[in-house]
């Protein structure tokens, strides 16, 4: 954290767009703050798009000369039922709001809006290290109002509230998810009294609604630590209530003096595993980055519903992949994630997690690499990352015996599949060109032919090519008894 005074404040915020706005407020009259997460950001150091003004009276009047002032490319947006405006200018955006006190009733999230002074506005505001304006006003430009000593709470690396913690998420439980957040992104610790607070609070999540939530975990998801916020969700006790399925994972179980690993925190250290494998793989600009962390969060959770004590085996999980594959689209629909292919991939991941670990702790075959290959398609890569992740043993020679099982994996694959092709492929002969062939309707027979030729391929009994395949089919069919016709 930078410690800045009023010159180095001034110095950040030189360009035109503050200036404009504070030469524009001085002739109407008015105070105007840029506020919250920009000026935040500047004492951490951190890039911020999102300018935010409060104007000591009407912020859309300002926001409106503003863009007069600006001239041609400026464009303003006003939201009069909010009394707020946004002003785009030179690809920079601006949102500017009269400054207001706040009241709630219990039911409901959304406040009773009055104009009020600048520490009325403040006092609304989530977070300390969010309270702090800077003026922009000339003769005050610079200038740093912080009532709340939120620039204290940041050399301390500490979230709290402006005011009492338990009006603060009574009002709006929302903040309870945005401090989880913040403390996740920051990396700061939760002040005592607003932890407490949390506790207290939990259940006055239930009001709000599963956009708002979904929205503050996919922020902390995208995260350098994503597994903390689900750990302080966890403690807090807003996890249960937020998402159940997770929070079944957590918890040891001892049958006969046999236990098995507490599978909440197993997954929160697969996805740590995860997100340092992308980093260090410099893959996080991939479009499935986020999404292979949401494969590693639910990758087991099909575990509770098919946990068994086996006397002979100890605690069994038998098929908890193909549970939880089908968990997948009842998790994404509740919390209202995209039920498109971003679901299908993390369905996909899910599905297939324990298939290269079952091939790696066994005989490495080349027919158990090539379905794999076929199965998993172009998504492999990101599969054999997310089974790597989940090697988390503390038994350091059975650790290491399946990642180098991995890499003989990973060797196999490229090998077959410069030699085989086989990601992604079709058999080389068609439905169309089997029915044509045997004078047959689209019918069992048909469907029996292509699947036997796509496994001679997969088991490596013929190559992947249309001469090798062709003699193959008809053969099957003459044993099968159907007549070949011309070709």
């Amino acid at each position: 954290m930078r410690h800045l005074d009023r010159a180095e404040l001034t110095q950040l915020l030189d360009s035109p767009v503050f200036h404009l706005i504070g030469d524009v407020a001085d002739e109407m009259g008015v105070d105007a703050y840029v506020v919250g997460g920009y000026v935040r950001d500047l004492f951490l150091e951190r890039p911020s798009k999102d300018i935010d003004v409060v104007v000591i009276g009407s912020g859309i009047a300002v926001a409106e000369a503003v863009a007069r002032r600006m001239g041609r490319g400026a464009h303003v947006s006003v939201f009069r039922n909010f009394g707020t405006a946004q002003v785009h200018w030179r690809g920079e955006e601006v949102e500017f709001v009269g400054a207001r006190k706040e009241s709630y009733s219990h039911d409901s999230r959304k406040p009773i809006v009055e104009d009020g002074t600048l520490e009325d506005d403040q006092q609304r505001r989530d977070f300390t290290i969010n309270a702090m304006a800077v003026c922009l006003n000339r003769e005050r430009f610079g200038e740093l109002v912080d009532p709340f000593d939120g620039v204290w709470d940041m050399e301390d690396r500490l979230i709290a509230t402006p005011l009492d913690p338990d009006v603060t998420f009574s009002d709006d439980p929302l903040r309870m998810m945005r401090c989880i957040r913040f403390a996740t992104q920051l990396n700061f610790e939760i002040e005592t009294e607003t932890w407490e607070a949390l506790h207290r609070n939990r259940e006055r999540i239930r009001i709000i609604s599963q956009e708002r939530i979904i929205d503050e975990i996919q922020k902390f998801m995208a995260s350098d630590a994503p597994s903390r916020g689900w750990e302080l969700l966890f403690q807090c006790g807003l996890l249960e209530i937020i998402f159940p399925e997770l929070y079944a994972l957590q918890g040891i179980e001892t049958m006969y003096g046999r236990a098995h690993k507490d599978n909440f925190w197993h997954t929160l250290e697969v996805l740590t595993n995860v997100v340092r494998a992308l980093a260090a793989d410099d893959r996080e600009r991939a479009d499935n980055g986020l999404w292979l962390r949401w494969a590693a969060l639910l990758h087991d959770v099909g575990k509770p519903k098919t946990k068994r004590y086996d006397p002979a085996q100890g605690w069994t999980f038998h098929n908890h992949n193909y549970v939880g594959e089908k968990m997948v689209p009842q998790i994404f629909r509740r919390m209202k994630l995209p039920m498109d292919e971003r679901m299908k991939y993390v369905q996909k991941l899910v599905s297939l997690h324990m298939r290269p670990i079952v091939i790696a702790d066994e005989e490495v075959t080349d027919s158990a690499v090539r379905r794999l290959l076929f199965e998993a398609g172009d998504d492999i890569d990101d599969l054999m990352l997310l089974c790597e992740a989940d090697i988390t043993s503390k038994n350091q020679q059975r650790k290491q015996r399946f990642l180098d099982n991995f890499q003989l994996v990973r060797r196999k694959l490229v090998d077959l599949e410069e030699r085989d092709r086989i990601r992604n492929f079709q058999p080389p002969v068609s439905g169309e060109e089997i029915m044509e062939r045997f004078h047959l309707p689209p019918c069992r027979e048909v469907g029996t032919l292509k699947t036997a030729v796509k496994d001679a391929i997969l088991d490596g009994v013929i190559p992947n090519e249309y001469e090798a395949a062709l003699a193959f089919v008809i053969e099957k069919a003459k044993k099968m008894g159907l007549e070949v016709g011309r070709g």
